[in-house]
C-alpha cells in the first residue's frame, strides 16, 4: 500500500505549536502571552486577554509598542459580528502639511525631513490612540474589571523582567539615538552600554504611570496627568519643540469600523477597512489570484514567486493611487474589493518582471500583534506600535512613556494624498486578518513589518488555502515582497534568483520581510492551535482542561 509523504518545503520550521480548547494567546513576547492567559484563566474573554498581553507588551516590548502609540484591533464576537477598532494616530490642530522642511522629491530619502524632526523628538509625535482604542474595546466587549487588565503590566514594571536577544538587538540599533535622552538612556543604556541579554530592567516611573491608567483609564493619558507630563515634554523651547496640545489628547476618540469582507476559493476573507490597507488589497489581491491554478504551481516555484510578486505590484499601484483616512481621502473600496475589477486588472500582470519607479512613501517597521480567542468563539487580532523602534526615541520624565514618532509615516510634502492634514489618521499597513468558512472562524492571524505586513499576510493565507499548509509552516514560511519596484526574497528562496533575473526581476536577498507573525486556526471540535514564528519572541500559550463539573464535591 503506497503512503503519502509530507510536502516537501525549502525551509524548516524553528518553533511547535500548541493546542488546547479553553483558550489561546499568541503574543510576541512570552512574558506578553502570560499577561493574557492570566485573564482568560481568571474568567476573562479574549478582549480582555488581548488588553492585557498589550499592555503587558508595553514593558516588556518598550520598542515595538506603548500606551501613547496607535493600532488597530480587529475583533470577532462570539455572535459572529466583526468589529475593527481603529486606535490609529492622528495629526494635531497645530500640525500642517507646510511644517517640515523635506530633502528630496524623489526616493529614496522622499519621506526625510531636515533634522530628522519627523523621525525623532517631540516634533515626532503624533496624537496616540492605543489606550484609547484598548480601554474602549474593553468598556464595550471585555468582562473583566480594567483594573485586572493592568496589573500584570504593574507587576513586571515594578519587579522587572529579563533582557532578550531580540530587545538587546533594537537597544543596539538605536543606542547612537537613546544616549541623546538621559531618561531612556537610564533605563535602555546601564552604565552607559545597551542593557545585557539576561541583565534585569526595572520600570518604577512606568509603574506609577500604569497604576494612574489602572484608576483613571484612558482619561490618564487622554486630558489628565499623564498627558499633561507629555505635552509638557514637548515644550524644549528649540527646533525639535512638539505641537501636541492637551486639547489634542482630550478631543482623540478611537472609532468603531466595519470590517472589509472578501471571499477566496469558498473562504471568507474578513480584514480592517481604511486608513488600513490590508482590508482592501488583501482582498483585491486574492481575487486576482483565484484565477491562476497556485497549487498547481507549487509552493517553492519561480512561477509562484513571480505571480504573487505581479500580483503585490498591481496591489501597490491602487495603494498609491487611493488610500488613507477616508474622512480625507476617496478610498474606491468597492470597486477595489471587487471580483469584476480584478478581472479588468489581469491585462496589468506581466509575463516578465522590471523594476519600476515608486513614489518612495514608507512606514516603519516596528509593532507588535497578537492574537487571541477564548473558548466562547471570541477571537481578537491586533496590531498596534509606537511606529519606529522606540518611537520618538525618548522617554517622558517622570513617567517611564516612550511617545511615538507616527508622523514619520505623513508625506512631509503639502498637497498630496498622505500630507499631513489636522486631525487626519495615519496611513497604515497593519492586517489584523481572519479566514472564514461557512461563518465559522479557521484562522485568525497579525504580524509586525511596515508595507511588508500586508503582503505578508495575504501569502500566509495562500499558504494555508492554496498550499494546504500547517499553521505552524504557513507562519514561518519564507516570504517574498516588492512593491513594483525591486522584488526581495528571504533566504530560503534564495536559490531562485537566477530564474527570476531571468525573468526581469532586479532581486534582493535579505533575512527577513516582515516581523513575527502570530496566529490561531480553530478546529470544528472546538479545538484551537497557536503557532508563531521565528522572526521574533512569538510564543504560543493554550489552555486545556477547565472548572470541575458542576456539582462534583469532595463527599463521598
Amino acid at each position: 500500500m503506497m503512503s503519502l509523504s509530507a510536502p516537501s518545503y525549502p525551509f524548516t520550521c524553528e518553533k511547535r505549536p500548541a493546542s488546547g480548547a479553553g483558550g489561546m494567546v499568541v503574543t510576541n513576547n512570552p512574558i506578553g502571552s502570560a499577561a493574557g492567559m492570566e485573564m482568560l484563566a481568571a474568567g476573562g474573554n479574549a478582549v480582555d486577554a488581548a488588553v492585557a498581553a498589550l499592555l503587558a507588551l508595553t514593558v516588556v516590548e518598550p520598542m515595538m509598542v506603548g500606551i501613547a502609540g496607535g493600532g488597530v484591533s480587529h475583533i470577532r464576537l462570539a455572535d459572529g459580528r466583526h468589529v475593527v477598532i481603529d486606535a490609529l494616530s492622528t495629526a494635531g490642530q497645530k500640525m500642517q502639511p507646510d511644517m517640515y522642511r523635506p530633502v528630496s522629491d524623489g526616493p529614496p530619502n522622499y519621506m526625510e525631513v531636515a533634522d530628522q524632526r519627523n523621525r525623532r523628538g517631540p516634533s515626532a509625535v503624533s496624537v496616540p490612540g492605543n489606550l484609547h482604542g484598548w480601554c474602549t474595546m474593553h468598556e464595550k466587549y471585555g468582562r473583566l474589571p480594567f483594573s485586572d487588565l493592568v496589573e500584570p503590566a504593574i507587576r513586571l514594571a515594578t519587579r522587572g523582567y529579563t533582557v532578550s536577544h531580540y530587545l538587546n538587538g533594537a537597544i543596539l540599533e538605536h543606542e547612537a539615538d537613546l544616549a541623546l535622552d538621559r531618561e531612556i538612556a537610564k533605563i535602555m543604556l546601564p552604565d552607559g552600554a545597551p542593557a545585557a541579554v539576561g541583565s534585569r530592567i526595572v520600570m518604577s516611573d512606568y509603574a506609577q504611570s500604569l497604576k494612574l491608567v489602572q484608576a483613571e483609564g484612558a482619561a490618564a493619558l487622554h486630558g489628565g496627568a499623564l498627558g499633561q507630563a507629555l505635552v509638557d515634554s514637548m515644550a524644549t523651547g528649540g527646533a525639535d519643540a512638539g505641537y501636541l496640545t492637551l486639547n489634542d489628547l482630550t478631543a482623540y476618540t478611537s472609532v468603531e469600523r466595519d470590517a472589509i469582507f472578501g471571499s477566496y476559493r469558498g473562504h471568507t476573507i474578513a480584514g480592517p477597512p481604511p486608513p488600513a490597507s490590508s482590508g482592501v488589497h488583501v482582498v483585491q489581491m486574492l481575487n486576482l489570484l483565484e484565477n491562476y491554478d497556485i497549487a498547481g504551481m507549487g509552493f517553492d516555484s519561480p512561477e509562484t514567486i513571480h505571480m504573487i510578486a505581479e500580483v503585490l505590484r498591481v496591489g501597490f499601484e491602487d495603494r498609491r493611487a487611493a488610500s488613507g483616512d477616508p474622512d480625507f481621502v476617496d478610498v474606491p473600496v468597492a470597486r477595489y474589493t471587487d471580483k469584476k475589477y480584478a478581472t479588468e486588472c489581469l491585462a496589468r500582470l506581466r509575463a516578465c518582471g522590471g523594476a519600476a519607479p515608486t513614489n518612495g512613501l514608507h512606514e516603519s517597521r516596528d509593532t507588535t500583534h497578537v492574537t487571541v480567542a477564548d473558548r466562547d468563539g471570541n477571537v481578537v487580532s491586533a496590531t498596534h506600535t509606537i511606529n519606529g523602534l522606540f518611537g520618538a526615541k525618548y522617554m517622558v520624565p517622570g513617567t517611564g512613556m516612550i511617545p511615538n514618532n507616527y508622523m514619520l509615516n505623513y508625506d512631509p510634502h503639502p498637497n498630496r494624498a498622505m500630507s499631513i492634514q489636522p486631525g487626519k489618521r495615519v496611513p497604515t499597513s497593519m492586517a489584523p486578518m481572519m479566514v472564514m468558512m461557512d461563518e465559522k472562524p479557521l484562522f485568525a492571524l497579525g504580524l509586525p513589518g511596515a508595507v511588508r505586513i500586508f503582503p505578508s499576510a495575504m501569502q500566509a493565507i495562500v499558504n494555508l488555502i492554496d498550499h494546504g499548509m500547517d499553521l505552524q509552516h504557513a507562519v514561518e514560511a519564507p516570504r517574498v515582497w516588492t512593491d513594483g519596484e525591486h522584488l526581495e526574497l528571504e533566504t530560503a528562496f534564495a536559490h531562485h534568483k537566477p530564474a527570476l533575473e531571468a525573468m526581469g526581476h532586479e532581486v534582493k536577498i535579505v533575512k527577513t520581510i516582515g516581523g513575527g507573525m502570530n496566529a490561531i486556526a480553530f478546529a470544528p471540535d472546538g479545538m484551537m492551535t497557536g503557532a508563531a514564528c521565528w522572526r521574533a519572541d512569538g510564543t504560543v500559550m493554550a489552555q486545556g482542561g477547565g472548572l470541575a463539573r458542576p456539582g462534583v464535591r469532595f463527599k463521598i
